[in-house]
Formats: structure tokens, sequence, C-alpha cells
């Protein structure tokens, strides 16, 4: 077994050598529109750099310390159910209808056309900001100021997963544990997309009995 992960990996890292550029799918005609599609690492980080130390200052003396911290592990709890769940129900949702089709493939189908797109690797803002303004609201309708500090862990939670993805399609993730969640996704990827749906939390796979234990595809 522990041969045919290393198999595996070799492959997929020589894989990743060809540009990705080049295989990239077109997803709109307007090219203002291809563009926001697209969002690189450097500029993710110095996006939620500037958001979550925002949030911590917004959300600072709406709830005292161990009740904030408590909030902020719900929050990463809960992000990585929906985080399965996500990825498991909306982006493999299957249907003979073309509009979903086409709608399953603007999220993530491309991915899986092209899963070693750096540009792609990383959710755009276009498209995380309003859905974090609306778990933000939800958050703080649900549980008044302090929701600041649920929201926080479940944003960062966010935040984590995407950078730990595209870790797993861009780096080659050496040492026991890196090595063990990179192999997870490139499974889902590369042996059967209908299993392995976590990213972060990889335990869910296990409750969900979804986790890849066959290499056969």
């Amino acid at each position: 077994m522990l041969d045919r992960n290393k198999h595996l990996l070799s492959r997929l890292s020589a894989m990743s050598s060809a540009d990705p550029s080049k295989q990239r799918p077109r997803l709109f005609k307007s090219k203002q529109l291809e563009n926001l599609t697209l969002f690189s690492p450097a500029a993710f980080v110095v996006t939620w750099a500037i958001l979550l130390p925002a949030l911590m200052w917004i959300g600072w003396g709406a709830a005292g310390p161990v009740e904030a911290v408590a909030l902020v592990v719900l929050g990463l709890l809960v992000w990585s159910l929906f985080e399965y769940a996500m990825h498991r129900y909306l982006f493999h949702w299957s249907r003979d209808w073309r509009p979903l089709q086409w709608f399953v493939f603007l999220i993530h189908g491309n991915h899986h056309a092209n899963p070693n797109d750096p540009l792609r690797n990383l959710m755009p803002p276009v498209v995380s900001l309003p859905i974090a303004g609306l778990v933000w609201s939800g958050c703080v309708a649900l549980i008044g100021a302090p929701g600041t500090w649920l929201f926080l862990g479940f944003i960062s939670g966010y935040v984590a997963y995407d950078m730990l993805h595209f870790a797993c399609h861009q780096l080659p993730m050496r040492g026991r544990m890196a090595a063990a969640l990179k192999r997870h996704h490139m499974r889902h990827h590369h042996v059967d997309e209908h299993g392995n749906y976590a990213i972060l939390g990889i335990f869910w796979d296990r409750v969900f009995r979804t986790r890849i234990v066959s290499l056969k595809a």
C-alpha cells in the first residue's frame, strides 16, 4: 500500500509540471467576468490578512475571553462540517438538467477538469465575500454581537481550508501529516470523486463512511 501511495503522489507531481493555464476551461465569454474567476495566492493572503484582524477588532468587547474562544472553536467545527456537506452535496450535485449542470461546472466542475490551475485553486472574492457577509449576518442575528466571534471561527476555517486545498495541488507537502492530507484529497481527484470530500476535517469522511479505502477507480 505504501508503494502505491508513493507512486500516486509521484505521478501527480509529474502531472503538475504541465502548464495548467493552457488547459484552463473558459467559463465566460466576457473577459472581465472571466478575470473575476481567477485569484492569485498572493491576493488571497493579502485579502484575509486584512479581513481576519478587522473581524477581531470589530468583535472586541462583544464577548469575554472564554466565550470568544469557545465561539471561535465552535465556528471552526461548524465550518468543518459545512465544508464536507458543501463539497459532497452541492459541488457534486448531479441532475439531468442543463442549467444545474452548468452551475455545478461553474462552481466546482471546472476545478476537476483542470485541478492544478493555481489561479483557480482558491475561491475568488466575488464569491467568497458575499457568502461570508450572509453567514456573518446570520451569526449576529442568531446570538447578537458575539456572533462575530462565531463567524470569525467559521471564516478562519474557510481560510485554512482554502490554503490547504491550494497546498494539496501546488506544493509537495512532505512530512507524515501533510502527505496524508494531500493523499486524501488527491484520491478524491484521481481515484473516486464520490469520496474523500473533506479537506480540512478529514475525520468526517470516516464518520459518514465516504473515505476511499481502495486505490482502484
